[in-house]
């Protein structure tokens, strides 16, 4: 043997600790994944690395023992000689490894394991003290100025009552690359900004959020007062990133964001005018309860909620489509409490003529597909990572997903008829369905290769054995104002539909290892949305009375770089639907759709057209993000702009046949003799919800003088204001 290996048996017998002591659960196991054995990219892959297999971040630790232990060769872990196992001889970069070195052969690491082997290879798995909880101080940490560093202290308390120190024993995973983090627990930023490093052990996760910031004056003053517990909450973040909140945005700039939030559209020129000519003190309150009635609230409310439940024709057929949407919109328009809208949905069953809310379960015809869709969307869980093993990220392990999925195994369908019209589709249905209970239903467990039992998520076990109807106790239990999930989703969601932004982000991915901005304000807005009895309207106007939602656009220097905290309001590009319908208004043409009756709005569509049946309208929805709905999430409507969606807008034939309508606005103003001026200032208050600049009337003036054709000449200034940022964006 080398030289080398003769060092490495000096140090492991110098520094021996007593084999009895070591524990393959809590610290064989845990030594395998600082090391970063067991990851996907190495021996935890599904097929594992060079025929040794790990269970993925020691999601399985029988069949970890079982993989180090059964080598048929002897050499992974070599009893006799403990020093010569390929285990240690590798890690160590003894003998090549691709790999390469993880741990020294003087190391912590290098005892254990060596003890480990030396000491009989004895599991513990399901008999080692559990561990109970992992802390981290700190657990937020604000640093300013470059350079600075901030060490994390990791202590593990088991069920026995003994705490450890395992600081260097953790894996540390940041989220992002902006921190790095030594293996004793040393954080270090690689730029300014906010981040996460999650902090891993056994079978327990803990966030750490960490903000670097530059060592700027501390530019807060109390210019802005908080108007609400929201502002509180946000004013103090801010105060402690030394950031200066914007100041409260104008009156013209109030209706158009409240308008486009609540309504789905840009408010009548008429309207924003008298909003801007008000003194009354509370009219902002006051035009948020207007909005709230109006029935345009409940088109744009139930398009998303029918974005989320796939409501499309392919699966639901032409009236399903409608009667499920149609149950939508009322929903809204009645405002029934969140809790109960899922609880009817949850628990629906009978036929999709007649009983709405059991199309739900005619869009999702597996258990996999009806449990992801209703931990998605009614408690902001993404399950899917558990489907095939213990969740990388969550607290949810691979029984925990399909013990869930089984609640939903009881639904079946009775199909009375099915006229689809692509044969080859088995997806589509046209026809009516009954969707009842069976109660024999069963999913299987693909870990046991049995049926997995009925269970809740997260709820003891004692208490989630379910019999009879599952449908109904789910629903139950998701509707309970006692269950914060459900609080904390919805509200999540709704400050995403005002805001912009969740205060968790991504809005439907609620889990412990993706903390939110301000926790405390969303455990307190949840709170208040129980208190109200899951009350939408009471939420909205919360939120919308904040200085955090009413705050202006513009930024300071130091604020301008982030998009987390609320400093000022982020500007959004406008959704598909809120784009078609206010350039509808603004240009005053109707939309030509031949799924739309002229004059709707295309906010009243009950679903997506087909693609061969796309018109230029339905086209340019499209290119805009409008989702084709085959899945449970926000995601699937994009927002980010495209090289096509400015095409449609600068050349596309939606927007050209809309302006060169002849009985247009523009053509109505011409008919009443207006002057230039008047229908500048007219168009201005349309599109931009205020009168044209000085610079804008100025340059508008001479391309006008200069024009040999009048009607051409404002037909481009409509064009120019339509296609302004101020426009296509939400500011």
């Amino acid at each position: 043997m080398s030289w080398r290996w003769h060092m490495a048996v000096l140090f492991a017998f110098a520094f021996t600790a007593p084999a009895a002591e070591i524990s393959f659960r809590n610290d064989v196991l845990p030594i395998l994944s600082k090391a970063g054995c067991n990851l996907g990219s190495c021996h935890g892959a599904a097929n594992g690395k060079n025929g040794f297999n790990l269970s993925l971040r020691e999601e399985n630790p029988a069949a970890d023992h079982l993989a180090l232990t059964t080598d048929i060769s002897g050499r992974r872990v070599n009893r006799a000689a403990p020093d010569q196992s390929l285990l240690l001889l590798k890690a160590t970069a003894l003998v090549p490894h691709e790999g390469q070195e993880r741990f020294k052969i003087d190391s912590r690491e290098y005892r254990v394991l060596r003890d480990w082997i030396a000491g009989g290879l004895k599991d513990d798995t399901g008999k080692a003290t559990k561990l109970t909880r992992l802390a981290v101080t700190p657990n937020e940490k604000i640093l300013v100025g470059k350079g600075e560093a901030v060490r994390l202290k990791v202590e593990a308390t088991f069920a026995n009552g003994d705490r450890r120190d395992v600081s260097d024993l953790v894996v540390y995973e940041p989220v992002t690359t902006l921190v790095n983090v030594s293996a004793d627990g040393v954080a270090r930023a690689n730029g300014d900004g906010e981040t996460v490093v999650l902090v891993r052990f056994i079978d327990r996760q803990t966030p750490v959020r960490l903000a670097f910031i530059p060592d700027r004056a501390r530019v807060w003053s109390q210019r802005e007062k908080p108007l609400n517990y929201i502002d509180r909450h946000v004013f103090d973040k801010l105060q402690r990133l030394r950031l200066q909140p914007a100041v409260k945005c104008s009156d013209e700039a109030f209706i158009r964001r409240v308008s486009l939030d609540l309504l789905g559209i840009v408010p009548m020129p008429e309207e924003a005018r008298a909003f801007a000519a008000d003194t009354a003190p509370d009219k902002r309150s006051k035009l948020v309860e207007r909005l709230l009635v109006r029935p345009e609230f409940a088109d744009y409310w139930a398009l998303k909620w029918a974005d989320l439940f796939k409501v499309e024709r392919r699966a639901l057929d032409e009236r399903g489509l409608k009667f499920f949407h149609g149950w939508l919109r009322e929903s809204v328009a009645q405002n029934l409490p969140l809790n109960e809208f899922a609880r009817e949905l949850l628990a629906s069953r009978g036929s999709t003529y007649t009983n709405a809310p059991s199309n739900f379960y005619r869009a999702h015809r597996t258990p996999v597909l009806r449990a992801e869709a209703a931990a998605q969307v009614f408690l902001g869980l993404r399950l899917q990572c558990a489907q095939c093993h213990n969740h990388p990220y969550d607290r949810w392990s691979q029984d925990d997903y399909h013990n869930w999925a089984a609640v939903f195994a009881q639904v079946d369908y009775k199909i009375i008829e099915n006229k689809r019209t692509d044969k080859n589709d088995q997806q589509e249905f046209v026809g009516e369905q009954i969707v009842l209970i069976n109660n024999k239903g069963e999913h299987l467990n693909p870990r046991i290769r049995s049926a997995a039992t009925p269970r809740l998520l997260g709820v003891a076990e004692e208490k989630i054995g379910l019999t009879g109807d599952s449908l109904r106790a789910a629903a139950d239990w998701v509707a309970d104002p006692a269950n914060p999930l459900f609080a904390r989703a919805q509200v999540n969601r709704i400050w995403f539909h005002l805001m912009g932004r969740g205060l968790v982000d991504p809005v439907d991915d609620l889990r412990p290892t993706n903390p939110p901005s301000h926790p405390e304000l969303l455990d307190e807005l949840a709170a208040d949305l129980v208190k109200s009895r899951f009350d939408l309207r009471h939420l909205i106007r919360r939120i919308t009375a904040s200085h955090t939602y009413q705050s202006g656009a513009e930024s300071s220097l130091a604020s301008a770089s982030d998009a987390v905290h609320y400093a000022y309001c982020l500007p959004r590009s406008l959704a598909a639907e809120q784009l078609l319908d206010s350039l509808s208004r603004v240009i005053g043409a109707p939309i030509e759709m031949s799924e739309l009756p002229l004059g709707q709005r295309v906010v009243k569509l009950a679903g997506p057209v087909s693609d061969r049946k796309k018109d230029d309208a339905e086209k340019f929805l499209t290119v805009f993000g409008k989702p084709p709905r085959l899945m449970n999430s926000e995601c699937e409507r994009l927002s980010d702009p495209t090289l096509g969606q400015s095409f449609q807008m600068m050349s596309g034939p939606v927007v050209a046949s809309m302006i060169m309508q002849s009985d247009n606005r523009l053509g109505r103003l011409l008919a009443a003799n207006k002057s230039n001026a008047e229908i500048v200032e007219e168009l201005s208050w349309a599109a931009l919800g205020h009168a044209p600049t000085a610079a804008g009337r100025a340059g508008f003036a001479r391309h006008l003088a200069a024009a040999k054709d009048r009607r051409a000449a404002l037909e481009d200034i409509l064009w120019a204001l339509v296609n302004a940022k101020e426009f296509v964006l939400r500011n």
